[in-house]
This record gives C-alpha cells, structure tokens and sequence, in this order.
C-alpha cells in the first residue's frame, strides 16, 4: 500500500488506518477515496497530495 503526503500540512495518509473522521474505512487506498476527500488537517484536496 502506497503512502500519500499532503504537501500543504504535512500530514501523511496511510491506507491501512483509513481516515475514521472523515468515516473513511482503513484499508482504502488513496486511488479509492472520494473524489471530494480533503486533508482532515488543512483540507487541502487531493491534487495537494504526493506519493511517497
């Protein structure tokens, strides 16, 4: 699984843990997401995002 960085924050999305506030269910890959997902730390969309 692939990890994905927020170039804004910072913050990291790591599939195996989801994102729960957003009720994103861990094992979601990034590609998976919602189309309007955005960084539950700044909000950045997910253009903002690189894989690391």
């Amino acid at each position: 699984m692939d990890y994905y960085k927020c170039e804004i924050c910072g913050y990291i999305y790591n599939p195996e843990d989801g994102d729960l506030s957003n009720n994103i269910q861990p094992g979601t890959l990034f590609e998976e997401l919602p189309i309007n997902w955005l960084c539950p730390l700044c909000e950045a969309d997910k253009e903002q995002f690189t894989k690391l």
